[in-house]
């Protein structure tokens, strides 16, 4: 087992459904409709998504499926790897009830440099470098309100910050592992 890298784990988190669609598609190909049924989404942010996931190598459209209108689509094998994940990141949130719309941009990628061993707010920051500084801060607030990092004041002078994985967290680094 290994953890996805963190080029990955950006590319996962780039758009909210993207999750959402690999894991629909996992297992076998679908239709554009039964993807809008699973997922829940309007048409436009669906075709988006897809293209995007198209762009990045791990979705295709079926070459060889019917009528134009009504594509079919399908997983590439990098896209297969990443739809396991994908279902395990989905079955990981619903255990722990966090609706989609409560992950942020930056709640995975987080998980995943704290799994890393970065614990320092400036070391979070350098390690998310599209991430501004505000981005950061708000992450760490929202996974910190999810229970999925704790926070911990160290006595000093100055006093210092860490941020690590809690229980929760674990659980999300775990399923960001790939067999």
């Amino acid at each position: 087992m290994s953890i996805l890298s963190l080029s990955t784990v950006l590319a996962l988190s780039r758009y909210r459904w993207t999750i959402a669609i690999l894991a629909a598609l996992s297992g076998r190909g679908a239709r554009f409709v039964e993807i809008l049924n699973r997922v829940g989404l309007s048409r436009d942010s669906l075709s988006r998504a897809l293209e995007q996931l198209i762009d990045a190598g791990w979705v295709i459209r079926n070459p060889g499926h019917g009528h134009p209108l009504r594509p079919e689509y399908l997983l590439t094998e990098s896209g297969q790897a990443l739809a396991q994940v994908a279902s395990a990141i989905l079955k990981t949130q619903n255990r722990l009830e966090i609706p989609v719309k409560d992950m942020t941009r930056w709640t995975l990628p987080l998980v995943h440099v704290l799994a890393a061993g970065q614990t320092r707010f400036s070391g979070i920051e350098r390690a998310l470098p599209k991430a501004s500084p505000r981005a950061v801060s708000l992450s760490l607030k929202a996974t910190t309100a999810q229970r999925l990092v704790q926070r911990k004041v160290l006595d000093g002078f100055p006093p210092t910050t860490e941020y690590l994985l809690a229980k929760n967290g674990k659980y999300f680094a775990e399923a960001l592992e790939i067999a």
